[in-house]
């Protein structure tokens, strides 16, 4: 299941490696990192459909900005990330130095995208191929994921996670209102939403000492 994020930022001019760098301060190793990464990403994308083709021209905007601006919000320890499709948000963390940081994908060829990717960028993640609902719980400092599913959803295939310290940091859209407003129905949480840098009209919701309610 996957939820669209209706965005603005088709309007924006594409955005340079530069520029990510002045938005997201990073290392040099780690731009080029991400640089391997996006390449890769490009030659991918011939063959399988990893993400949209009309975002392939702002790739530094529409993914890997979108993903790393959840660094330096991240709790220190292991990050689960759901349905990471080609690796947004997950690996670009895991690149940027989270982690380990297990992605969970149930398309066995993206996960041979997801592999190769972490090992041209030695990137600290664990590809697991299957279901989220398949997923035996292990200890985890936080939750990730970008345009999967509604919040209540999310939370549900999340909950067998969800220790009280956990955390949950999601890429959200125009209807993270409405998404939250479902979602309290049955959930108890920690709200904060943060602007997102990447989409005018998107959010990221933080949430903290989530539990049903």
């Amino acid at each position: 299941m996957s939820v669209s994020r209706e965005t603005t930022v088709a309007v924006l001019p594409p955005l340079t490696m530069a520029g990510f760098a002045k938005l997201v301060p990073v290392s040099r190793e780690t731009l080029e990192r991400l640089q391997v990464y996006a390449d890769l990403l490009v030659k991918w994308q011939a063959k399988i459909n990893l993400v949209g083709p009309a975002t392939l021209p702002d790739v530094w905007r529409r993914h890997i900005l979108d993903s790393a601006q959840l660094f330096g919000r991240l709790p220190t320890g292991p990050v689960l990330d759901l349905g990471s499709g080609a690796g947004f948000p997950g690996l670009v963390l895991a690149i940027m130095g989270a982690g380990p940081v297990h992605l969970v994908e149930s398309d066995a060829r993206k996960c041979a995208f997801l592999r190769e990717a972490a090992r041209v960028t030695a990137a600290p993640a664990v590809v697991h191929n299957l279901r989220i609902e398949a997923l035996k719980p292990f200890p985890i400092a936080a939750v990730t994921a970008r345009a999967l599913a509604p919040l209540a959803q999310l939370l549900d295939w999340a909950e067998p996670f969800l220790q009280h310290s956990v955390e949950c940091l999601f890429l959200k859209g125009r209807n993270s209102e409405d998404e939250l407003t479902q979602a309290g129905k049955t959930w108890m949480m920690k709200t904060e939403r943060i602007p997102s840098l990447s989409d005018p009209s998107g959010l990221i919701l933080h949430l903290c000492e989530v539990h049903r309610g």
